[in-house]
């Protein structure tokens, strides 16, 4: 029997019972779709993330604290001030930093007309930071300095909150009730692209003086974000800002620095290497969606061993060699699965036209090819028992079988 016969005969087989076939095509193809979707989700995240940081601006510096330091019998707060941030501003000690904007922040609801909305980041912070955020005013104008000498309640908002609380309403020059406090809006920032899980333009910025006054108290800086002189000098900005904090928080040569100071590189680095774990995790999960398939496979065959048992038998009695046999199920169960593939590969490409829990998924060539050939190992490894049975049942047992 020629090789085209065999084919022939196997999808003829694979055809004779079409739900059957059918339900085994099912479990392959939510495998191969769920494997292929969940890198690309994997992979959007981290292209998101990638973005976020990106965004931020390649000369930024953020300087977080480490709260208290234990020296010795004495526990002493390391916690930033404002004197810090003047010493950072010095040009004489760091020539290479432009700019230093302290950051206290945290989650507020915002009012206006009888609406609420839950701001993640309403931020406390210097004109500055708006700039070394990688931020621009789209509309109406940014807060000044002289606002934060005289604590004017005011604030610049994104898109998102903009477009929750201002419905129809131009925000400009309204006023946003924020813990019990009127903040006047003078500025609409624009709209930065969707960052995953973190949508950047849901923030509120207002001067830090009116912040700390109203909504978090005259506490310690959550962060400072530096701004280098130019992407260049960024090495030479971290060296001063070190020598600099461990002058004023009085650290020792060779000791436990109490703050970290990450650059967007090193935050890219980090969180791409989670989002690659994250990746990987998922693909992990959905390949045992693709060994379940691999077991009906396994079943599917097994069941169709048993009832063409007799044709098996007629077909052996008549000079079929055990080769041929073997050829044909294993054939069968690896039209099954690459019917399964090609059909997860497809339910694929079109889940990923739409975002899932709020990413959008970046197709990977490479998990495709990776899943339909795996598919087609699913239909060789788990239908070679099958086939093998067959293949070895002799003639007049079969012949005999009801």
């Amino acid at each position: 029997m020629s090789v085209f016969e065999t084919v022939r005969f196997a999808i003829r087989g694979v055809t004779a019972n079409k739900l059957r076939s059918g339900l085994t095509v099912l479990g392959i193809l939510i495998g191969v779709a769920a494997v292929i979707l969940l890198v690309a989700v994997g992979t959007g995240s981290a292209k998101a993330v990638q973005d976020q940081i990106e965004s931020l601006g390649t000369n930024t510096l953020t300087v977080s604290s480490g709260g208290v330091r234990q020296a010795s019998a004495n526990t002493r707060n390391t916690a930033f001030s404002f004197e810090l941030v003047s010493a950072l501003a010095d040009k004489s000690a760091a020539p290479d930093v432009a700019s230093v904007s302290p950051v206290v922040t945290g989650s507020q609801t915002a009012t206006y007309a009888g609406m609420d909305h839950s701001v993640p980041q309403f931020v406390g912070t210097y004109p500055g930071y708006v700039a070394a955020s990688n931020f621009a005013v789209a509309k109406g104008s940014l807060f000044t300095q002289d606002d934060v000498t005289q604590g004017r309640k005011v604030a610049v908002i994104g898109s998102t909150v903009a477009e929750a609380l201002f419905t129809g309403v131009d925000p400009i020059d309204q006023q946003i009730t924020v813990n019990g406090t009127l903040f006047r809006v003078i500025g609409v920032l624009a709209e930065k692209g969707s960052s995953g899980f973190n949508d950047p333009n849901d923030v509120a910025i207002a001067p830090i003086s009116a912040v700390q006054e109203t909504l978090t108290g005259y506490g310690s800086l959550n962060q400072l974000l530096v701004q280098a002189t130019s992407a260049e000098t960024v090495d030479a900005a971290q060296a001063q800002i070190t020598t600099i904090l461990n002058e004023k928080l009085r650290v020792a040569a060779g000791a436990t620095a109490p703050y970290t100071i990450r650059s967007q590189s090193q935050l890219l680095e980090t969180r791409t290497a989670t989002a690659e774990t994250f990746t990987v995790l998922l693909g992990a999960v959905a390949g045992i969606s693709l060994l379940v398939g691999g077991i009906g496979i396994t079943n599917i065959m097994m069941v169709t061993v048993t009832e063409r048992t007799r044709e098996i038998g007629i077909r052996k009695a008549l000079g079929a060699p055990k080769r041929t046999v073997l050829t044909q199920f294993l054939v069968e169960a690896t039209v099954l699965s690459l019917f399964g593939g090609l059909a997860g590969v497809a339910a694929a490409l079109i889940g990923s036209q739409f975002t899932i829990v709020g990413i959008k998924p970046v197709i990977v060539p490479s998990s495709i090819a990776l899943a339909l050939g795996v598919s087609v190992a699913i239909g060789l490894f788990f239908g070679s028992y099958p086939a093998s049975r067959a293949a070895s049942l002799r003639p007049i047992e079969a012949l005999r079988y009801e």
